[in-house]
């Protein structure tokens, strides 16, 4: 859960920058040469499992049920992504001071950006990463765009963080990921927000649940009040 937290840590700090093309922003490192190269060549699946098992990429990506001691992941679904029997139409209805929120398989998320599932990241040919060779797979996390050249990777997604990943590291992932049991689940495309992927939600006219698009007024009732021993903001 750690993981989790750390992720909309993130988000949030990112998302109050006022534009969700801070998720677009030049990576911090590329992909220095073919899968051919010998640092990629020592990938190792196993490196890749301790890797995907520790970022905790299955708290997003494996979609949780509620069990006897509270909400856990559904391993027989691992990986899978967003459940196809799941449809959402549209983002979340939220109010100050709520920004985002997620459903109850903790594989989709609401925000400004609008609606984004998690992926399946099975080898599945027909919804999963199947067809993706480890170069498109490499590119999508150094690049920020679905299979290197497509839509935004949206939020909670951390991809500028994987960035910091070697190209070994990235193989060895996707070399791990080949391994897993392949599940057919296709994932629904993600809806539209006010940033990022075209016009405000539906009912808006600024951002899901009433939030404020950005460089709207302070509401009257004015912001709350910053938590004692916290530094004064600014001057303008």
């Amino acid at each position: 859960m750690r993981h989790r937290i750390l992720r909309f840590s993130i988000l949030l700090g990112l998302s109050a920058l006022g534009s969700i093309g801070v998720w677009n922003c030049a990576p911090k490192t590329t992909m220095s040469s073919s899968s051919s190269d010998s640092t990629v060549a020592a990938a190792t699946a196993e490196h890749g499992k301790y890797l995907v098992k520790s970022m905790g990429c299955g708290d997003c990506h494996t979609p949780w049920v509620m069990g006897p001691q509270g909400p856990a992941p559904d391993m027989s679904r691992m990986l899978s992504g967003h459940p196809a029997g799941m449809h959402i139409d549209g983002p979340a209805k939220l109010a100050p001071p709520w920004m985002w929120g997620g459903d109850m398989s903790m594989t989709a998320f609401s925000g400004p950006w609008g609606v984004s599932f998690a992926a399946n990241l099975t080898p599945d040919s027909a919804t999963g990463l199947g067809t993706w060779s480890q170069d498109t797979f490499m590119a999508a996390l150094r690049i920020g765009k679905h299979k290197g050249t497509g839509r935004p990777i949206l939020p909670p997604m951390p991809w500028p963080s994987f960035t910091n990943l070697t190209d070994r590291d990235l193989a060895s992932i996707y070399m791990f990921l080949r391994t897993i049991p392949p599940i057919t689940n296709q994932v629904q495309d993600p809806i539209p927000g006010m940033m990022g992927m075209g016009g405000p939600p539906p009912g808006a006219p600024g951002a899901p649940g009433g939030m404020q698009a950005p460089g709207s007024p302070i509401p009257p009732q004015g912001l709350p009040p910053l938590p004692p021993g916290a530094p004064p903001l600014p001057k303008k």
